[in-house]
């Protein structure tokens, strides 16, 4: 019994050593392949040996159709309204037992959740897309060598590809506002580079000696069954923007009498304005232009200009840098960034005619 045991174990040992050392391939055998294997009768007669028989038995592999896309990376695509070109990235694998075209789909979401959790919102624009040129420009990444394309033409076994849904960006759009895409892929007759292969069906009924089909695909996202010769993925959109509010005050400095102390609104007083703007936004305002025409009951007070103040407590403070111009009636000037959550200000002085 000992010796038993220890015979089988070594046997169990060997098939696994040789298991390990053999590849692994997802697709396995390729489709159409003939596998053969004879059998050997040797025996005597009269303590003759006889001639040998033999039998065979041939059969062909069937072709599994499975395939993967896949979102790259596990965040949304920011983006800014009126935004052109926006990139979102899959990866297309081809898990088949053979050689594949694939059909390829880009579509709007419509409402419900988009793949980061976003409610979506807004539909981006002029969709398309394209395949990574690996031979040139950065590979992974969207460039002007990628190709644009509507399927995938000759992808070989176990081969992934990466795809990009590019779209551009409607503008006014408010600040987190998503917008879901979907890629899918469908399977196609392979076998003639440069045109895309017809539709491909399942085998029903019975094994049959040829090369039968058998999908084999996982389920992709809303609409996308199991074993449909497809499989999809979501990405998304958001916008990241700032969202500007302007408020503007007034306070009397000085005049002709009170000077300092208590000054009141009488012609020869000194007032002087704030406009502040606040960006509550998640993304940077950039290139802020202020204009504000002065009354002309008053006089603007030369060289009375400061930018890029800041605000306590919801009143300005004094301390800006000397800038912007004035050109009757106009004061204007330009700040260069209002930070998302930071409130940045232009102020001036002007007296009572």
């Amino acid at each position: 019994m000992t010796s038993k045991l220890t015979y089988w174990g070594t046997i169990g040992v060997a098939a696994a050593s040789v298991a390990a050392a053999g590849p692994a391939y997802a697709a396995g055998t390729t489709a159409g392949t003939s596998i053969t294997n004879t059998a050997t009768i040797d025996y005597k007669v009269g303590g003759v040996s006889q001639g040998q028989e033999s039998a065979s038995n041939s059969f062909t592999v069937d072709r599994k159709i499975n395939l993967l896309v896949e979102e790259v990376g596990t965040v949304t695509t920011n983006v800014v309204p009126g935004q052109s070109n926006a990139v979102t990235t899959f990866q297309l694998t081809n898990s088949s037992n053979e050689v594949l075209d694939f059909a390829l789909a880009a579509t709007q979401i419509t409402g419900g959740t988009a793949s980061h959790g976003g409610t979506d919102t807004f539909d981006a624009t002029n969709i398309r897309i394209y395949r990574d040129n690996t031979a040139s420009g950065v590979v992974g990444d969207w460039d002007a060598g990628d190709a644009l394309v509507t399927y995938i033409d000759e992808l070989a076994v176990d081969t992934p590809t990466r795809l990009f849904v590019v779209a551009d960006i409607p503008a006014g759009l408010a600040n987190n506002a998503v917008a879901g895409v979907t890629l899918r892929a469908t399977a196609r007759e392979g076998g003639t580079a440069g045109t895309q292969g017809l539709a491909i069906t399942q085998t029903t009924g019975a094994n049959t000696a040829g090369k039968d089909t058998v999908f084999a695909d996982i389920a992709g996202v809303a609409g996308d069954t199991a074993r449909d010769g497809s499989h999809s993925d979501n990405d998304d959109y958001t916008v990241q923007t700032a969202t500007l509010a302007v408020t503007k005050t007034s306070r009397v400095i000085s005049d002709p009498f009170n000077l300092t102390s208590n000054p009141k609104l009488i012609p020869g007083a000194v007032v002087e304005y704030c406009i502040a703007v606040a960006n509550s936004g998640s993304a940077d305002a950039t290139s802020v232009v202020i204009t504000d025409p002065v009354p002309g009951q008053l006089t603007f007070v030369t060289s009375s200009i400061l930018l890029n103040g800041t605000v306590t407590g919801g009143t300005c403070n004094a301390n800006g840098v000397a800038g912007g111009s004035y050109t009757n009636p106009n004061v204007s000037g330009t700040i260069a960034t209002v930070a998302a959550g930071d409130t940045r200000t232009l102020v001036f002085r002007a007296t009572v005619n």
